[in-house]
């Protein structure tokens, strides 16, 4: 097989951007259903760096699409706040199974006045 179609290369294989955007919108979805349904909160923690993770995804892509390098940087922005919230949240996470021993949401009602 010879031509145009025989075999992608680097150069004309390219995945569209809508299927970029699916991906992320189905990674977001995800991370939305694990925050709602799920009461453990390193379960939750984890869904939200999923969502997180899926917009990064998507400013990568328009990104990639636009050929504006915008985008890149904002992921490294949206990266670096990203990790610090980790730490402070498992820091959290970790204060209160101390004080109460157990992760569950529904039983943490110390943060309450």
């Amino acid at each position: 097989m010879t031509g145009k179609n025989a075999c992608p290369t680097k150069s004309n294989f390219m995945i569209p951007l809508n299927h970029y955007l699916l991906l992320s919108a189905f990674l977001f979805s995800c991370g939305v259903l694990g925050v709602v349904v799920r009461r453990n909160a390193i379960v939750v923690f984890m869904c939200i760096e999923l969502m997180l993770n899926a917009v990064n995804l998507s400013l990568i892509a328009f990104s990639s699409y636009l050929g504006d390098a915008t985008g890149q940087m904002l992921v490294f922005f949206v990266m670096v706040v990203a990790a610090a919230e980790a730490a402070v949240g498992l820091a959290i996470i970790i204060s209160l199974f101390r004080n109460k021993q157990t992760v569950n949401v529904d039983e943490l009602n110390i943060l309450k006045w």
